[in-house]
């Protein structure tokens, strides 16, 4: 009982913060992550009253397997960007500004942090994983900003497929660098886990995502209704989490898989294959709104609002976020002109890149490993610079679309305004007949 009180409380308290955000002119995902604070430990949990908030961190996390599944379709939904006929005009545009910027990223960050290490203000290991960390992109808050002002245009098309892009490289760019720091701990260098292991995933996990696609298509064609069709879709998404989640080892190899490359691979396998698939990719978003209204929710209510007591978390956090900031902008601005991309691109591109959550938050989880000591403060620097991210990153890539044209100015039509249009529309048809 208290866990579905807590969750239905937690998707009002988002909805109708969501109207007041739509007053100011705010995303609706920033209204989601300050409801989470709300009702997070930090304010209505605080009370420790269970089933009217979260009243601890466990008990966030107690909700990770949903969180898991909000971003399996949202992997899946980034996936139907993939298209094979919108590829061919930006693909190779998309590719050179995804790995470019990425790169730049992490080496503009690791360059900063270690001017910080020369003064001793932070570990060498830390400063180089969290440098790999700064690559990754959430593709939540950016796919929820898109879809809530129904954004169109150049900036938008090559957006999703980069940002896609982006947490490929950043899990290659994030394992290398995080076999260098366990190397720089223990004194030796391991070829397998700097070199062989992130190939793996990657390679495996796409594999994994084709097969379950082609697999999706087969089962679709026994089912003709909607209903049906979108039923199974949702077993589908559900059935590659849960195998995205399997780990193993051949000898020394440890093998485990990204569950958001796994899912973009279904959705992409899947809309190439499918004729019927923008239709149902439709249904499915519907189906899946209020699950990503709980995840973002629950993404506020796990934000560490007592990091803004450690000085020099918040010093190196602040660091982190600048350097992050200027490499996100500079390579999606050089490689975009180097590319030919529209100057919208070049200009207002890489400020829809600066959004950060997720991948971010497993990939400072797993820094936790280090035998150094410094995973602790990577992953308090990495919950600072998400907070930060999370609360403004929306709100700028509602700007960016906004000024490169792909957002009308007008805000989006309410679905109530929409069908009262209609029906008054269908009674002066009628009249008119009469």
């Amino acid at each position: 009982m208290e866990a579905l009180l807590s969750l239905s409380i937690a998707l009002l308290a988002g909805l109708l913060l969501s109207r007041l955000a739509k007053l100011v002119k705010l995303p609706a995902v920033t209204a989601y992550l300050v409801a989470g604070i709300l009702v997070g430990p930090y304010c209505l949990g605080a009370f420790g009253v269970k089933g009217l908030g979260f009243i601890s961190m466990d008990d966030v996390k107690g909700y990770s397997l949903l969180c898991e599944v909000a971003l399996g379709f949202i992997a899946f939904s980034i996936g139907n960007e993939f298209r094979l006929s919108q590829l061919k005009k930006i693909g190779k545009q998309a590719t050179i500004v995804g790995i470019f910027q990425a790169v730049v990223t992490t080496l503009l960050v690791d360059a900063a942090l270690l001017v910080m290490y020369l003064f001793d203000l932070i570990p060498l290991d830390a400063a180089i994983v969290l440098g790999a960390i700064a690559a990754a992109t959430a593709p939540a808050a950016t796919l929820m900003v898109v879809k809530q002002y129904k954004a169109k245009g150049p900036v938008t098309d090559i957006l999703l497929p980069v940002v896609a892009l982006d947490d490929a490289v950043g899990l290659v760019l994030f394992a290398i660098s995080f076999g260098i720091a366990k190397a720089l701990g223990a004194g030796s260098v391991d070829v397998l886990s700097i070199l062989v292991e992130p190939l793996l995933e990657v390679i495996l996990s796409l594999a994994l995502g084709a097969i379950m696609g082609f697999l999706f298509h087969f089962c679709e064609r026994f089912f003709h209704s909607r209903s049906k069709r979108l039923s199974v879709s949702v077993a589908f998404v559900f059935m590659t989490i849960a195998l995205s989640m399997l780990k193993f080892s051949i000898g020394k190899v440890h093998i485990g898989f990204s569950s958001l490359l796994v899912c973009m691979m279904l959705g992409t396998v899947f809309c190439n294959v499918c004729d019927f698939s923008e239709e149902l990719m439709d249904r499915v978003d519907r189906w899946t709104a209020p699950l990503f209204v709980l995840f973002f929710v629950l993404s506020g209510a796990e934000l560490e609002l007592s990091l803004f007591t450690d000085l020099m978390v918040v010093l190196i956090g602040v660091v982190y976020i600048l350097s992050r900031s200027a490499g996100k902008y500079s390579g999606a601005f050089l490689s975009a002109k180097m590319s030919g991309c529209d100057d919208n691109i070049v200009k207002y591109l890489g400020i829809t890149l600066l959004p950060q959550a997720g991948v971010a938050l497993g990939m400072a989880m797993k820094a936790m490993a280090l035998t150094s000591g410094s995973g602790l403060l990577i992953r308090n620097i990495t919950l600072f610079a998400v907070l930060i991210y999370e609360l403004i990153g929306p709100l700028l890539t509602k700007i960016a679309l906004t000024k490169a044209g792909d957002i009308d100015p007008e805000g989006a039509v309410s679905a109530r305004h929409e069908h009262a249009k209609a029906r008054g529309w269908f009674h002066h048809i009628k009249e008119k007949k009469n």
